[in-house]
C-alpha cells in the first residue's frame, strides 16, 4: 500500500479523506509544509497540501530528495508554489474546482451580514439589548454590484446578485463572449459599483489590485467583498479606506497575512499583527476565516478529487490536473507535453 504524507490536516479533512480512501496509507501531520517539515514525507511518493503551506524551492527540493513525486494539493490555487522550481522533478497536481457555490454564497452571506448588521445585532441580543439603533442597511435590489472575475465562482456570485435584483457590472481579462454578462471596463465597474466583490486568482497582475489609487475611484461609501485570495487587496491601502469613510464597509474571508493565523486556535495567545488587529476592532468590518469552502458538498469534491488525481498518477496516464510550468511560458507552450495529451515530464 502506497503512503501519503498529509500536511495541515484538520479533523474535517481527515473525515473526508477517511471515508473516500481505500487504496493508501495516509499519514495525517497538523503542520504545514515547509522546508523545516518537508523531511517528515521521506518514505511517501506523494503529499497533499494546503493553501497555506509554504511549498517554496528549499521545500521542493528537499521533498525531491526523499524520493516524494507528487504534491497533491487539496485547492484550486497554487500561488504558494514554485512551480519552476517543481518542473522536472515533482508533478503539482490541484483540485480546478470543488464547489463554487460555496464560494458564491459565502461572498453573499458575508455582504447580507454586512449590510444588515448580523454580526452585531446577534451580539446585542445576546446582551437582552433589543435596540434598533445603529443597525440600519439598505435595499440591494437595484443596487449596482461589481463583479471582477467571471470564472465559475465568479458567474456563480453573478446568478445569486441577479436573483436579488441587482444591477451587474463584471470585468474580466478574458471575457465570456458567449455570455449575457455585462462587461465593463475595469475603471468603469470602480466608478459606477456601490458594492465590489473579488473573484479572481492571485496572480502578479491581480496582486494588490485593490490599492490606493484604485480605491480613490470608487464610489464614496463602496462595499469591498473578498473570498478569494488576501493579496488582492493591500491592507494598508484597505485601513485608510475605511478610515477616511471612502469605503463604508468590508467582508473579507481571506486576508494578505493570513498563514500564521488562519485555520489555527489563538484565542489564548496575543495576535501581533497590528493591521488585522484595526481590521476585527472595526464595526463596519466582518471577517471569516477563509471558510468560503467548508460545505459538506466542496469537502467531498476535495476529498475525491485530489484521491483521483493520485489514482492518474499511480496508473501511469495523464495527469488531468496537473500545473504545467511550461504551459505557463507562452514562448515553450507549443512544445510542452500537455498539449500533447501526456504528462508534462
Amino acid at each position: 500500500m502506497k503512503t501519503i504524507s498529509f500536511y495541515d490536516t484538520k479533523p474535517y479533512d481527515e473525515y473526508y479523506f477517511n471515508k473516500y480512501n481505500d487504496k493508501y496509507n495516509i499519514k495525517y501531520f497538523d503542520i504545514k509544509l515547509n522546508s523545516k517539515t518537508a523531511i517528515l514525507a521521506n518514505g511517501s511518493e506523494v503529499v497533499i497540501a494546503f493553501v497555506n503551506d509554504d511549498i517554496n524551492k528549499e521545500t521542493i527540493n528537499i521533498l525531491a530528495s526523499v524520493g516524494v513525486k507528487v504534491i497533491a494539493l487539496r485547492s484550486a490555487g497554487y500561488n504558494n508554489v514554485d512551480v519552476k522550481a517543481a518542473w522536472g522533478k515533482i508533478h503539482i497536481l490541484r483540485v480546478p474546482e470543488y464547489s463554487p457555490y460555496a464560494v458564491a454564497e459565502h461572498a453573499m452571506t458575508l455582504l447580507l451580514g454586512l449590510n444588515r448588521k448580523i454580526h452585531k445585532a446577534y451580539y446585542r441580543i445576546r446582551d437582552y439589548n433589543f435596540s434598533l439603533n445603529g443597525l440600519i442597511g439598505f435595499d440591494m435590489h437595484s443596487k449596482n454590484i461589481g463583479v471582477i472575475g467571471t470564472g465559475k465562482i465568479g458567474r456563480a456570485f453573478i446568478n445569486i446578485c441577479k436573483g436579488f435584483g441587482m444591477k451587474v457590472l463584471a470585468y474580466d481579462l478574458y471575457p465570456n463572449k458567449n455570455s449575457d454578462i455585462n462587461y465593463v471596463e475595469l475603471d468603469e465597474l470602480y466608478k459606477e459599483s456601490d458594492i465590489i466583490s473579488l473573484h479572481v486568482p492571485l496572480t502578479k497582475e491581480t496582486k494588490h489590485l485593490i490599492n490606493q489609487k484604485s480605491i480613490k475611484k470608487m464610489k464614496d461609501g463602496v462595499f469591498i467583498i473578498n473570498t478569494s485570495r488576501g493579496d488582492l487587496i493591500d491592507t494598508t491601502a484597505l485601513i485608510e479606506g475605511l478610515k477616511n469613510k471612502k469605503i463604508k464597509g468590508a467582508g473579507l474571508d481571506v486576508y494578505e497575512e493570513e498563514d500564521d493565523l488562519f485555520f489555527e486556535d489563538h484565542s489564548s495567545s496575543i495576535v501581533d499583527d497590528d493591521e488585522f488587529i484595526v481590521l476585527a476592532s472595526m464595526p463596519n468590518v466582518l471577517i471569516t476565516a477563509h471558510q468560503g469552502f467548508l460545505t459538506e458538498e466542496a469537502l467531498t469534491n476535495i476529498a475525491k478529487t485530489t484521491l483521483g488525481n493520485i489514482d492518474q498518477y499511480f496508473s501511469g496516464g495523464r495527469l488531468d490536473n496537473e500545473v504545467c510550468y511550461m504551459c505557463k511560458e507562452e514562448d515553450k507552450a507549443k512544445s510542452c507535453r500537455k498539449n500533447k495529451e501526456e504528462r508534462c515530464f
